[in-house]
């Protein structure tokens, strides 16, 4: 991802050698090179209680007990020493930089994650939920007409159930919004600190505004989308080809006429201003990718959405409006995405866009898009995530991927699995939507794979550089998949077109065989107060109880490597 990385010795050695050959990800010698023998013992232990069903199902239980027994100084002492130890850096920036530099020099980099977060009871999350609703004008028409994905539910008010791998924030006051601002600021500033020229940090956009904000956005767009096929006179596929994702367009005369057929009171003048600001393209017709990614984002296209009822002939409005207080905090939210994006790219620091729930996502999509094109246009600054485990993720990447084409900007993208399965699929069940999840975890991996094929042959085609591609996750068939393409491609790692990332305290088999073979691999570094961190950790061991059949690889190679130190005098060595 950037060409003026230079590895530090150690890694440099080896990593033509390995580079060249294949990853051994059951090497434990390599595996473990930046771990002190009391981490090993401390993390064979941790994996070991996380394998106890009755010890993961209760633990927010247990550690509220163990801290009203133990007391605070005593409590903090056994985390450190077993879960938060081994999940979480230290408490502040400066208590985790030995670690931080300790993995860089054996080729692992570090993406801060200021992991403090807030356990709601589900009755606060609804209180919440209501109080969003009360900046929103929703029109009686718009029940029948939007996508039931996309509607409020406050049965699913509480967007942390059943979520293990990713955090949820909930909207308190603009002031905290402001305050999480800087928390990814300073985010972007030890980014600076620790990796000059190849820094990341990740944000999370409801973390910067109300959620129901891009949960109506979504809506709104949605709309747009369905309004497309309505002109055009067509009908949307049910399977739509990511090679194809423009097969069908308008030009300005049936664009008028269309209007005029569904009952849309505009004006030729209107008609001509709205046709132009949407054909970025400036080639006559507008497209599916013109129409979605319109480049006056500011603009209210909502005008549209005025449709005459046949039984009363009044003009309708199909999508929600927000009253004077909602705008204000939808341009707050807006303007706080904005100055993250313009002060990463002033300090060198690369900021992913970390996905959601798939009801968020059109807006985040969206939004992040329009971030891609304000900031990429001489380096990938901006990169979005996209959720392999949903059905449209190739879809949307490929339209995405041609959006940065003939928009001429640098693209970079985050593939992940996903983290809201249970929840999508129970919200999909109870509200009557179609299930947005691929349907098995085979079909999640062929999606990963199809999105990594995608992202390859466009870097094949398109200047070198111009596409970025970080491979987040745990699966080592994905990565192996990965490193194959990239020999296929003719991708060296010292290109620093492709990278790799873990989270801290997890697969370490793969992180840094990849780092000591010359790869560019990143590890998620969670830190903050022991107490207040608590939730995250809670998330950490249900996840990893979860994958079972994965932490007894990870506690087995463990195993195995204290056993060498042991047989071979290296007990008490330090790396």
């Amino acid at each position: 991802l950037d060409s003026g990385l230079r590895l530090d010795s150690t890694v440099a050695q080896n990593a033509k050698i390995l580079s060249n050959s294949m990853i051994d990800f059951r090497d434990p010698k390599t595996s473990f090179i930046a771990a002190t023998t009391p981490e090993l013992l401390r993390s064979t232990f941790v994996f070991r209680m996380c394998s106890w069903d009755w010890l993961v199902r209760h633990n927010k239980k247990i550690m509220e007990i163990c801290r009203n027994i133990l007391g605070r100084t005593l409590f903090q002492k056994l985390m450190k020493a077993t879960i938060y130890g081994h999940f979480v850096a230290g408490e502040d920036r400066e208590k985790i930089m030995p670690l931080v530099r300790r993995y860089r020099k054996y080729g692992v980099k570090s993406i801060l994650d200021y992991s403090v977060e807030k356990d709601i009871p589900e009755s606060e999350a609804v209180k919440k939920f209501k109080e969003a609703l009360e900046v929103i004008d929703t029109p009686k028409a718009m029940e029948a007409a939007a996508s039931k994905q996309f509607q409020p539910s406050l049965q699913f008010a509480d967007r942390s159930k059943h979520v293990f791998s990713a955090r949820t924030y909930f909207y308190e006051s603009e002031a905290q919004c402001d305050e999480n601002m800087r928390t990814f600021m300073r985010c972007i500033d030890a980014a600076t600190q620790m990796a000059p020229t190849e820094g990341f940090s990740a944000i999370k956009l409801t973390a910067l505004g109300r959620p129901q904000f891009l949960l109506q956005l979504s809506d709104f767009l949605v709309e747009m989308e369905r309004m497309f096929y309505l002109l055009v006179n067509a009908e949307r596929p049910s399977q739509p080809s990511p090679q194809q994702p423009m097969s069908v367009s308008i030009d300005i005369e049936s664009f008028r006429k269309q209007l005029e057929r569904l009952g849309v009171e505009i004006s030729h003048d209107t008609t001509v201003n709205w046709f132009t600001l949407i054909d970025h393209s400036s080639d006559g017709v507008v497209d599916l990718l013109d129409w979605l990614h319109f480049k006056h984002f500011e603009h209210d296209l909502a005008t549209i959405f005025k449709i005459k009822n046949k039984k009363t002939g009044r003009m309708e409005q199909l999508v929600s409006t927000l009253k004077p207080e909602g705008i204000e905090q939808m341009r707050n939210m807006i303007g706080r995405i904005d100055e993250l994006a313009q002060y990463a790219k002033s300090r060198g620091v690369r900021l992913m866009i970390d996905a959601e729930h798939s009801y968020f996502q059109p807006a985040i999509r969206r939004l992040t898009m329009e971030m891609m094109r304000r900031f990429n246009k001489d380096q990938a600054v901006v990169f979005n995530t996209y959720q392999c485990y949903l059905r449209s993720a190739l879809e949307q990447l490929t339209m995405d991927l041609k959006m940065s084409e003939v928009q001429n900007f640098y693209f970079g993208a985050k593939l992940v699995r996903g983290a809201y399965m249970e929840q999508e699929r129970a919200r999909a069940a109870e509200l009557g939507y179609p299930d947005p999840i691929n349907p098995t975890y085979e079909a999640t991996s062929k999606m990963y794979e199809d999105c990594l094929e995608e992202c390859f042959g466009v870097i094949q085609h398109r200047p070198k550089g111009t596409v970025s591609v970080m491979v987040a996750t745990h699966n080592e068939d994905s990565v192996r998949f990965a490193l194959q393409k990239m020999r296929e491609y003719g991708i060296q790692p010292e290109h620093r077109l492709i990278c790799f990332g873990q989270l801290l305290g997890m697969c370490d088999q793969v992180s840094f065989p990849l780092g000591q073979a010359g790869y560019s691999v990143y590890k998620y570094v969670p830190y903050g107060p022991v107490e207040e961190v608590l939730p995250y950790l809670s998330r950490r061991a249900s996840e990893n109880q979860s994958i079972l059949s994965n932490i007894i690889v990870e506690r087995k190679l463990r195993a195995k490597e204290l056993r060498r130190r042991l047989f071979s005098g290296q007990l008490f060595c330090r790396p």
